[in-house]
């Protein structure tokens, strides 16, 4: 994790967090002044950001909203108030409406972000500057501390490039909290060609198996928003194991770049999960990335122990192996 420290200093009412990162400043300013690469971390995991409009001018604007796991909107804007090229700009950071205009109901606040070398890479130092007391309390209280914390722990695969960053390493799992689980997989392959790998019926029957002597027997799926979806996996020849399968419904489908589903282990009465499917192409490869959301701390364990990780990773290595051309 790059953040290595974040303080909330009630008496200045401001709230400083510091990261450290193994790329060159130059490089680490491109990320924060390009809304395609900003799109990319700036907003915590299962809240990714579109940038509608950026004008990164002193004077100029730029829009964004938040869209959750469940489809919520969550708006900002902010204003660039200073720029020092490659060394540090400032904002005024608010909440935004549908049309980007900043909202009176909430807090708005300064934000600077300044840039420097370090022996190792790059350091960013982003200090928030509030209203008063109660606005940090406010919105320190709305996870804005972890928020932030976990937004900068995505920047290093943006930094990185994807092959630098995933590359050989197959399946990787990362547990970011108690109940909330990244998954993630580089494909060698279009964006277009694995978004259709995890929709379309007759391609998910040829990779989605898990380890081998294993079939889908049952794959419905329906993947518009409010649609359903059910697999159903048997084994073959001498495999032992018994049927299982899962169901759900799709909450989000932004094609070809995310789609989040809930999931439920077909027959039981065990809890559902919250799966959310991101993908991102460069020069040629796609990043798998799935945020899964558990109920509880005992169900997260309890899953990762039926060895999820080396299914996933069969499976996604078939995907590579049976669908994307040599």
């Amino acid at each position: 994790m790059p953040v290595t420290d974040v303080t909330t200093d009630p008496e200045a009412l401001t709230m400083t967090l510091t990261a450290d990162f193994a790329a060159p400043v130059d490089r680490l300013w491109s990320v924060f002044t390009d809304p395609r690469q900003l799109e990319r971390f700036w907003g915590p995991p299962g809240w990714p950001s579109t940038f509608s409009s950026f004008d990164f001018t002193v004077g100029g604007r730029a829009n964004y909203y938040m869209t959750g796991p469940r489809g919520e909107i969550g708006g900002g804007t902010w204003e660039f108030i200073e720029i020092d090229p490659s060394s540090s700009f400032a904002v005024l950071d608010a909440f935004a409406d549908e049309e980007g205009n900043p909202s009176t109901d909430m807090p708005a606040s300064r934000m600077v972000f300044a840039f420097e070398s370090t022996p190792e890479g790059s350091r960013l130092r982003s200090t928030t500057y509030f209203a008063s007391a109660e606005a940090l309390e406010q919105l320190v209280g709305m996870g804005m501390v972890e928020g932030a914390t976990m937004a900068m722990g995505q920047l290093d695969r943006v930094l990185e490039g994807l092959r630098a960053y995933a590359q050989g390493k197959g399946t990787q799992v990362e547990l970011l909290d108690d109940t909330h689980v990244r998954v993630t997989r580089l494909i060698e392959g279009p964006i277009d060609l694995v978004w259709r790998a995890h929709q379309e019926p007759e391609l998910l029957r040829q990779w989605m198996l898990g380890p081998d002597g294993w079939r889908m027997s049952v794959c419905d799926v329906d993947p518009s928003v409010g649609g359903r979806y059910q697999y159903t996996w048997e084994p073959v020849g001498d495999t032992e194991g018994e049927p299982f399968g899962f169901d759900g419904e799709t909450l989000v489908s932004e094609p070809p770049r995310r789609a989040v589903t809930t999931e439920h282990m077909t027959g039981t009465d065990f809890p559902s999960t919250l799966n959310d499917l991101s993908l991102y192409e460069e020069d040629g490869a796609t990043l798998i990335t799935l945020l899964i959301e558990y109920p509880d701390k005992e169900t997260r364990d309890m899953v990762l122990a039926t060895g999820m990780t080396d299914g996933m990773e069969a499976s996604y290595a078939r995907l590579e192996r049976e669908l994307i051309p040599a």
